[in-house]
């Protein structure tokens, strides 16, 4: 592939669409009597051992792991931590608040994750990434449902507010950390002890996971597809993207969850769509297609004038 960043944006764009199974799946799970601290566990739990099992499949196929220090294993569970924590506060936030105020919310990330770049880089962000940030924060309003629904506004909890803000935050930060913490590594190895972080996390809000007897009682399911979206798919798929792409962009593309999130609800659990909701899912993918604008345009004039020193020679 001639221009690989397109390659390196899909990898990001379906990281994120594979995110929007979190909100599904945990509802069902919570629909069957389970508590989001068990989910929270049992999502690290299995992210864990699916790592660590293509892990140690890549080491029988004779293929060398990366060298570890004490340095580079905290550094790369505590990218686990933030994405973990990540879940647990947005959890905390659905539990507390409207679905449509915790997802608005939550998606502020797309901006935060431009303030970290500019920021890190002291430059700063592209025309089309503000345009396009601003164009996602639109279309995440209208497809979140709160404006077409009857909303109480006084009567939203703070509590549920500041974590919905802060698991903006803590996102944001994966996306930024996850550029740029062990990306030398193997992608299985990484994606290993990134999930032990995760389940450090996992064991602090749900330690009595074991002892309850709830990994036998039909959360194991729901465990298995919570570790394959949230962990598996997005770690390995963002640990091949983003550390080629700036931090805005990266959290621009990731805004693929909700238009899969809202897709996904509509057939599995039967959640109407509405016009001013789908009308904001085509706003967010247009503001994903203006973010790439610069990309394609660099690749037309790559392709013109490759185009154009064919033409010479062939002269």
């Amino acid at each position: 592939m001639r221009f690989p960043l397109l390659k390196y944006a899909l990898a990001v764009f379906l990281g994120g669409a594979s995110y929007g199974a979190m909100g599904t799946v945990a509802k069902s799970a919570f629909a069957a009597g389970f508590a989001w601290p068990q989910t929270v566990m049992s999502q690290a739990l299995f992210g864990t051992l699916l790592f660590g099992l293509a892990f140690a499949i890549e080491a029988l196929r004779n293929r060398k792991a990366a060298p570890m220090d004490a340095r580079k294993l905290l550094r790369l569970a505590g990218t686990g931590m933030v994405t973990a924590t990540t879940g647990v506060l947005y959890s905390i936030a659905l539990s507390r608040l409207p679905v449509a105020v915790a997802i608005t919310l939550l998606f502020q990330f797309t901006w935060i994750g431009i303030v970290i770049q500019v920021v890190a880089t002291r430059k700063p962000p592209h025309a089309a990434q503000v345009a396009a940030a601003a164009v996602i924060m639109a279309g995440t309003v209208l497809a979140s449902g709160l404006l077409s629904s009857d909303v109480d506004f006084a009567s939203f909890d703070l509590v549920g507010i500041a974590c919905a803000l802060l698991s903006a935050v803590s996102c944001a930060a994966f996306m930024y950390l996850s550029g740029r913490m062990g990306s030398d590594m193997p992608p299985f190895q990484r994606g290993f002890f990134i999930c032990l972080g995760s389940l450090a996390v996992g064991v602090v809000v749900c330690p009595g996971y074991f002892p309850s007897g709830v990994l036998f009682q039909g959360i194991a399911g729901y465990g298995v597809l919570l570790a394959v979206t949230v962990l598996f798919v997005p770690v390995l798929l963002f640990g091949i993207g983003t550390p080629k792409l700036p931090v805005g962009a990266s959290t621009i593309l990731a805004a693929s969850e909700l238009p899969c999130g809202i897709l996904l609800s509509f057939l599995v659990l039967g959640e109407g769509i509405d016009a001013v909701q789908t009308a904001g899912v085509v706003a967010i993918l247009a503001g994903v297609a203006i973010a790439q604008a610069p990309t394609m345009r660099v690749r037309a004039r790559r392709r013109d004038a490759q185009a154009r020193r064919r033409s010479d020679e062939r002269l």
